[in-house]
């Protein structure tokens, strides 16, 4: 027997969506706003009516007091229901729609009343102070009810007060007058209202495109996601609005970039500083997966534009990727060259066996000794040169390659650098990017040839790497320095044009420089400088023949 499920409560209370709660909102402040309005409105006009009322009577009393006949006859004659003072009393009153027009003596008598019983006997109200000579404006009750009254003195042709005259207006037909104005007054009201519903209604909308039709616990929700997601992740994020400004930077992008909170609100130029990288993250460059170089990391940067102008750039740590895609590399071509190697050792060896079973045995001696001694030659005059012991086993390794690959790779006569260096693994980089390249400009030219010049002068180190390769032409000689500029095809391992740019950036650290020029019969020629390369030369070493004795043997 299957179980009923329980009947769904309703529920109370604030809707969920943000839509309908902006539109409730909205609704409660448009109709509080309209109740408010219409009670301040309806307060004044009651008071503004009566006002009115009073106004007009004592308008209507000043009148008649102002007719000369009506003093004369109230000295005259006696308070009858036909008397003059009456009869020009009722013509007044009917002609201005007063509820009455009261003529009196100084001692309250009445000559004119609109009920005639009421004539010859003394008013219900005080006369005191319209008898006093003043003005008065009021609202009260009489024998006809409550009315506005305006009470003014009378007084004869040599100005003396010889009564009063006292006017008053139904107060019902002022109430009347609130009554009748109440449904214009709910009608404007019930118009403003339902304008105000209809902006409400039409700026929820807007909200609710804009937010997804969310609820205001999912956009909670969504923000502490986004938090934890953008800081948490091991990948820099950038975003921008759309006037290029940085508004958002999470702790992987400062670490990346090495850049604080304060550059919020900054375009990239003014955060980063004039390069490659700001032009990515601009999007003055575009691709996809675009290299760039920030002080000694290798950057690979996507950028993506949003909906509302802006954009969101990517940053990816790719410094030890390549790293290890130019060790790759060079394990490649050190592979290319064993395997050459070994084929030139056999074919050795065989001439060796050759030479053996002819029983030319002298001949065996000097083949031996020169094949022995061409490679003795090589690792002597690269240490004679230079006393660093990495940056020689570097130069006698590369020029192995260079022999395997049809190039000569010679070191200059004028080559001089002591055993002094401060960053030797820096050097090495600058060193080895120079001539890779330098062997690759080469590759499959006739008489190719390469040659490297290092010079010690106190603490800077000069390097020039020559080849006769094709040149470098003029206009993109700056070019070749730019991070992800590169004429050759990208290896296995990712993207060219990183090699020039750090070998750049290490010689700037140091307040040197690098540059490209034609070379003396055509070919290239990279020149850096570095002006803090090495230590003082009190400071050097006296190690030079164990470091030779150490690379030769390593060499052998």
């Amino acid at each position: 027997m299957s179980r009923t499920p329980p009947a769904r409560r309703l529920r109370l209370g604030m809707p969920r969506r943000v839509f309908s709660q902006v539109l409730l909102m909205q609704l409660t402040i448009a109709a509080g706003v309209v109740v408010l309005a219409t009670g301040l409105f309806l307060a004044p006009l009651s008071h503004q009516l009566d006002d009115q009322a009073m106004r007009r009577a004592l308008a209507i009393a000043q009148t008649t007091a102002a007719v000369p006949q009506i003093a004369e006859d109230l000295e005259n004659t006696r308070p009858t229901v036909e008397g003059p003072v009456q009869r020009e009393a009722e013509r007044i009153r009917k002609a201005s729609g007063a509820e009455y027009v009261v003529v009196m003596n100084t001692r309250g008598v009445r000559w004119s009343h609109t009920d005639t019983k009421q004539i010859g006997r003394i008013v219900s109200t005080d006369p005191s102070q319209a008898l006093a000579g003043k003005e008065v404006m009021q609202i009260d009750s009489g024998t006809l009810g409550r009315s506005a009254r305006g009470k003014v003195p009378l007084r004869d042709s040599d100005g003396h007060i010889i009564g009063a005259v006292s006017v008053g207006i139904e107060y019902d037909s002022v109430r009347a007058r609130l009554i009748h104005a109440i449904p214009g007054l709910f009608a404007y009201a019930g118009g403003a209202l339902a304008v105000g519903a209809l902006a409400a209604w039409l700026i929820s909308r807007r909200v609710q495109r804009q937010t997804r039709d969310l609820a205001f616990s999912d956009i909670s929700g969504l923000l502490a996601e986004r938090e934890a997601m953008l800081h948490g992740i091991r990948e820099g994020v950038v975003a921008l609005d759309r006037a290029g400004r940085i508004r958002l930077v999470n702790d992987e992008a400062q670490r990346l970039l090495s850049i604080g909170d304060e550059v919020v609100g900054r375009s990239p130029d003014e955060a980063l500083g004039e390069g490659r990288t700001a032009d990515v993250l601009a999007g003055r460059v575009s691709g996809t997966d675009l290299l760039t170089v920030r002080g000694q990391r290798v950057l690979v940067a996507n950028r993506m534009p949003t909906d509302d102008g802006g954009a969101v750039a990517t940053l990816r740590d790719r410094t030890e990727l390549e790293q290890l895609g130019r060790e790759l590399d060079s394990t490649h071509g050190l592979i290319d060259a064993l395997r050459a190697q070994d084929h030139e050792h056999a074919n050795r060896m065989h001439t060796l066996l050759g030479l053996l079973e002819l029983e030319m045995y002298d001949d065996a001696v000097e083949f031996v000794g020169e094949v022995v001694g061409d490679h003795r030659v090589t690792a002597e005059q690269v240490t004679e040169k230079i006393e660093d012991p990495l940056l020689a086993a570097l130069l006698v390794g590369k020029a192995t390659v260079a022999a395997e690959r049809g190039v000569a790779l010679w070191v200059s006569d004028r080559t001089r650098l002591p055993d002094r260096l401060i960053d030797p693994r820096g050097l090495v980089t600058v060193v080895g990017n120079l001539v890779d390249n330098a062997l690759d400009a080469v590759g499959g030219t006739p008489h190719a040839r390469v040659e490297v010049e290092l010079r010690a002068e106190g603490r800077t180190a000069t390097l020039r790497v020559r080849d006769t390769g094709p040149g470098i032409p003029a206009e993109q000689r700056e070019l070749v320095f730019t991070e992800g500029w590169s004429t050759k095809k990208p290896p296995a391992h990712g993207k060219r044009g990183i090699g020039l740019s750090l070998v750049r950036r290490l010689a700037e650290r140091q307040g040197g420089s690098a540059a490209v020029t034609e070379a003396d019969g055509g070919g290239a020629q990279f020149t850096v400088v570095l002006p803090e390369a090495l230590t003082e030369p009190a400071l050097e070493p006296a190690l030079t023949a164990p470091v030779k004795a150490a690379v030769e043997e390593e060499t052998r």
